[in-house]
Formats: structure tokens, sequence, C-alpha cells
């Protein structure tokens, strides 16, 4: 189970990766909106990972919460943000997906 929660948390620490990229695009009362979702996601993010790490090794965890950020925030900087999907770009992209695979398969928990 708290390996499904630190999968929810990596999503919204995309979510709040994702707000920011808004905010900065945005201006006046908008702009705060963005912020403040920021702020409500980083907790939702912030708190399901200490959840998770309830049981789950802290090291593997945090790698894994930061992987699946990194990734979502890539891919939505590519889609939502129009920024480049350069050959290199995605190279890396997919050793980072496999080394998060690679940290959950040899993890003891």
């Amino acid at each position: 189970m708290n390996w499904i929660i630190l999968i929810i948390a990596g999503l919204f620490e995309v979510a709040f990766a994702f707000c920011l990229g808004k905010a900065k695009e945005a201006s006046g009362n908008e702009m705060y909106l963005w912020y403040a979702g920021f702020l409500i996601t980083l907790a939702i993010s912030m708190g399901l990972l200490v959840k998770a790490t309830q049981t789950l090794p802290i090291g593997t965890a945090y790698a894994i919460w930061t992987g699946i950020g990194a990734v979502g925030t890539v891919l939505v900087g590519i889609f939502v943000f129009k920024e480049p999907a350069t050959f290199l770009r995605i190279l890396f992209l997919t050793t980072l997906i496999a080394s998060i695979i690679g940290l959950k398969a040899v993890s003891t928990h």
C-alpha cells in the first residue's frame, strides 16, 4: 500500500511543478491561485511521502519520489509547456525511468 502512496506523492510533486509553471505564465489573481495550488499540492506530496516512509526505506522512497517528479515534470514540460523533446532529453529520461524501476526491483520492502 505504501508503494501506491509513494507513487501518488510523486504525482503530486508533478502537480506542484505544473502549478509553478502556470504561475510563471499568469499575472494578477490568477498567479496567486496557481501559487496557492503549488502550496497545497506541495503539502499533500510531502505528507504522502512522510506516510510512505513509515515502512519504506527513506533512501529508496526519496529517490523514487524525486524520480517520479522529475520524469513527470519533464513530460509536462514537453507536452504542456512545449519544451524541446531532443534525443538526449528522451535518452536521459529513459535512463531515469529505468533507474526508478531498478530501485523498486531491488528494494527489500
